[in-house]
């Protein structure tokens, strides 16, 4: 089996390490990461210049890119053949809710998707005392699972996990995205010596709408959060009511 790790905080972190490592049991493993941490990249990929891909050690390359340059990169023609399995991660905090629209960690799986590889996100929800060992763990499970059973060809898993050594993890929730409150408290201003504001995007601590089931929640209760996402971003619902109007809008343009 051949698996492309990947991730958003750089090829030199000790959370796509730490994957990499979990991740051998299962396989042959390349890293292809970013030079440098690329969060909140989403899924950029880069047209107006080339990329630098340098190869770092064997089956480790950087590139001066976003994460799913790399994996595209990687899928298309870096990989001595198509991977099994693309892994992102471990992210440097939680990609929780409304966050997946932001992450290169989400992004970089969904990228190995689009490309018709089966694809994970992983993420470990802290900002300091990061325990990789235990999600690499909790990783390495999915993996296996995601491995045998197979998902539908458009949906990808973004897992989240406490940051709890492995003993105090209380079991594994399948949940839904959550929902952020967002307010103007993320937005900091600063002044520079001379007197100029600037501003910092993400300066708050936003909280969450508290919804039964959200992966959220499931963090809170000190479990792994595995949440499926579909491609299709088609709200069908909407859809099926929205067609009277496509009907009285094509009448007076044909009018």
């Amino acid at each position: 089996m051949v698996i492309l790790v990947s991730n958003d905080d750089g090829v030199h972190s000790t959370g796509i390490t730490s994957l990499a490592a979990g991740l051998r049991a299962l396989g042959d493993v390349y890293i292809v990461a970013p030079d440098r941490e690329r969060s909140a990249a989403g899924h950029s990929l880069t047209l107006h210049r080339p990329l630098l891909v340098e190869k770092l050690k064997e089956r480790v390359f950087s590139i001066n890119g976003t994460p799913t340059d790399c994996v595209n990169l990687a899928v298309n023609g870096l990989l001595p053949e198509k991977p099994d399995l693309v892994v992102s991660g471990i992210n440097k905090g939680g990609n929780l809710g409304d966050d997946i629209t932001y992450s290169g960690t989400v992004s970089a799986a969904m990228e190995g998707l689009l490309l018709g590889v089966p694809s994970f996100a992983v993420s470990l929800v802290a900002r300091s005392n990061f325990k990789f060992r235990a999600a690499a763990a909790v990783a390495v499970e999915i993996a296996r699972d995601l491995i045998a059973r197979k998902l539908p060809n458009d949906t990808l898993l973004n897992v989240n996990v406490p940051n709890l050594p492995l003993s105090r993890i209380r079991g594994v929730s399948v949940t839904h995205q959550g929902k952020r409150i967002f307010s103007k408290d993320d937005i900091v201003a600063v002044k520079d010596p001379r007197g100029r504001t600037h501003y910092w995007v993400g300066g708050g601590d936003l909280g969450w709408e508290d919804r039964r089931g959200s992966d959220f929640e499931a963090i809170s209760r000190g479990r792994v959060s595995v949440t499926p996402i579909h491609l299709d971003l088609t709200n069908y619902t909407t859809l099926r009511r929205l067609r009277s109007m496509g009907r009285r809008v094509g009448r007076s343009i044909g009018s």
